[in-house]
Order: C-alpha cells, then structure tokens, then sequence
C-alpha cells in the first residue's frame, strides 16, 4: 500500500498557489544541497557559516522576502511562512538567521525607518552582504521588554547609548544593529552600526539548544550617534513589539517544519526497524504514535496557513500570532519528544536530527515570548482583561 505524506492527510498542498509550491520546492532544494548535509557538524561545533550562507539565502531571494523595494523579493505572507517551514524543517538555528535578519532588523528599518536609512541598508541586508541583528531582550528583561535599562541620551545633537542586550541572534557577524533604548521620550529604536566605538558582542558559548546559530550578548558603552540614528517613526513599545508579531508569524510556519522533519524520519525509522520479525510500524502502538503526530502535525498546518492569508489580506491581530505560535510551538516540541521513543537509543545522535529538533524547539518555545506570555495574550482577547501583572 502506498505510504501517505503526513501533511497528504489534510492535502496541505491543495490550499496553495502553483508560485507558493514553486517557492517551497526551491527553498527544500536549497535545505537538501546545501544545509542537511553539514547540520549534524554545525552542531556539534555550536556554529555555522552565517556569512556564507547569508550570501547564499540573498542570491535565492529569502531575505527579507516579504518585504517590497529596495531590492527585496516582495513576495506574499504565505511563501515566506513556506520558506521558514522548509528552513525550519533542516534547523531552528537556519530559520532564525533569516527571521532576524528579514522580520526583525530589515522591517524595523522597513517600518520605522527614514529612507536615508532605508537606503544605506536594506539593499545591502537583501543580498546579504550586510547582516543584522535585533538589540530588545536584556539578560533581566525578556518578557517585560518595556522594564529595560538600556538608555539614550541626548547630548547637543547626538545620542549617547549605554547598556546590554541579551541572546541576540547573529549579534557578533552583524554589521548593523537595531537597538532599543530608554529616551526622555520614551522607547525608540536605534540604528547602530557595530563598527561604532564603544559597541561590542560576545558570542555567548555553551548552548545546548540552537547550536546551529550565532547568539551573543551586546555591550554598549559610551556609544555616540548622530542625529539620524534614531528610526524617526519608532515610538514607544509598540514598535518593537510590532518587529516581534512579523518574526513570530514565520515562527508558526517554521515550528511546524521541524515537526514534520521528526515525524517523516520516525515513519521512515519504523518502517525499516524490526522488532520480534517484523517492522516497527506495524504494530498498532507504534502507528498510534505516528497517528496522533500526524494529526497534530496536520491542524499545525493549517492554522499556519489560514494565519498567512489573513495576514495577506491584511486582516491579521495580534492574538492570532499568539494563538499559532501557542500551538505549533508546543505541537512541534510533542511531536519532536513522541518521535524520539520510536528511535529509541539511536533518536538521541546527530545521526538522526530528532533530538538536534527538540532541543532547538526547547528554545522556541520561550523566544518572542513565551508560552505565558502568548497565553495571557490569548485571555485578554477573549476576556478583555489584562492579567500581566
């Protein structure tokens, strides 16, 4: 009988456009020749080649995707979710350089920003030969953004930054940073080139999740800017905030990629296992197991889906990112952890990526906000109260 893809289940594929299949197939493509083959060594080393694939994902049009002008591709919400799922489905740490790179620097300078600074940078950030990180988690503020101590002051017609920022994905290759900082007139974002003096990242080491990926700690001391560094249009929380709604949206896409890539490897595990004379799928335990991923794998999909075309047409609130983050992240992480059994001692080597998937998903489940937070964010919307403090 003819094995069945587990997103077959819910024909995933009929909801989307030939152009949205296309792009897919090429960003899968891309993940089998380039990335799959390295990942097992990339985490093992707890690095990656970002620049080189930087440069890579700018030539096949990734990043910042979504965005329009500037050189960038300008392509529908639901093609970049499908990109992110593809990335996500190789690694956690591959789809996070796109997102900080496109849905968090690139658009907080696409949406706050002047179009001097729009120009010195996004054409540059497209191609990759500039990358950038996001300066708004400090080590004491990950949740509550908004208690930062991070500070710009006003001295004659500069600014003076001084403070820290915390796991901030691609901070120690970036060439640009956007920073977010306490002012007189409330939080603002920053545009922060790392050769300035005074600012510094350290590559944080010893991780045991996104190893495939670049996190550091920044530190600013004493760093002037002109005038023009601040995004002229970036006004209070809200703007970061806004910066974080487009990065977790690949998130919902992304998280349900690496489910499917632990699912499709225990399908494939159990039908070439034997235990007592017979394959490992075909007892009705083990198809239990792969049912119960499949179908959750599968409602992950779709909600990923119906999020992208509401977000197409323009239509997308705040708690619906909350509500497909809340779910595909938790039913990634259960997937990762259920696929895991079926592997038994061979799931926890890099020879598999089963555990490589959970112990990244272990971190996208409390990165932009965790499952708290989005839960609190869900039951203001259905109560009207806001329960964070």
């Amino acid at each position: 009988m003819t094995r069945l893809a587990p997103l077959d289940l819910v024909d995933a594929d009929g909801l989307l456009s030939d152009e949205e299949r296309a792009i897919r197939d090429t960003v899968r493509k891309f993940c089998t020749d380039r990335i799959r083959p390295h990942l097992a060594e990339w985490f093992e080393q707890g690095d990656l080649p970002a620049r080189d694939l930087a440069r890579e994902m700018g030539d096949l049009g990734l990043l910042g995707m979504h965005l329009k002008g500037y050189g960038a591709a300008g392509t529908n919400a639901v093609s970049y979710g499908l990109a992110c799922h593809e990335l996500e489905a190789a690694d956690s740490g591959v789809r996070s350089l796109v997102s900080v790179q496109g849905s968090l620097a690139m658009y907080a300078i696409y949406a706050y920003g002047s179009e001097e600074q729009k120009n010195e940078w996004l054409p540059r950030m497209v191609t990759g030969e500039a990358i950038g990180c996001f300066g708004l988690t400090e080590a004491d503020f990950g949740s509550n953004p908004g208690g930062m101590r991070t500070n710009a002051k006003k001295d004659g017609s500069d600014w003076v930054l001084n403070g820290t920022k915390m796991w901030i994905t691609n901070g120690s290759i970036a060439d640009v940073a956007v920073v977010w900082a306490r002012t007189d007139e409330g939080i603002r974002g920053f545009v922060v080139p790392t050769t300035a003096k005074g600012f510094r990242a350290n590559t944080v080491h010893g991780k045991l999740s996104l190893r495939a990926s670049i996190t550091s700690e920044l530190v600013l001391e004493d760093v002037r800017l002109p005038a023009d560094a601040v995004l002229p249009l970036s006004k209070g929380l809200s703007s970061p905030l806004g910066c974080l709604t487009e990065a977790r949206f690949g998130i919902i896409f992304g998280s349900i990629g690496a489910g499917r890539d632990c699912l499709e490897t225990a399908i494939a595990y159990a039908a070439d296992r034997e235990v007592f004379d017979k394959p490992l799928s075909a007892y009705q335990l083990t198809q239990a197991k792969l049912a119960e991923m499949a179908v959750e794998l599968g409602k992950g999909m779709l909600l990923a889906i119906q999020i992208g075309r509401l977000k197409d047409a323009g239509t997308l609130k705040a708690e619906q990112i909350s509500v497909g983050k809340l779910n595909n992240v938790r039913a990634a992480l259960q997937i990762a952890r259920e696929a895991r059994t079926i592997l038994g001692a061979n799931g926890i080597t890099l020879e598999y990526p089963v555990m490589r998937h959970a112990n990244n998903l272990e971190s996208v489940l409390t990165y932009e906000g965790t499952s708290e937070v989005h839960l609190l964010v869900i039951g203001q919307a259905l109560t009207g109260q806001a329960a964070f403090r």
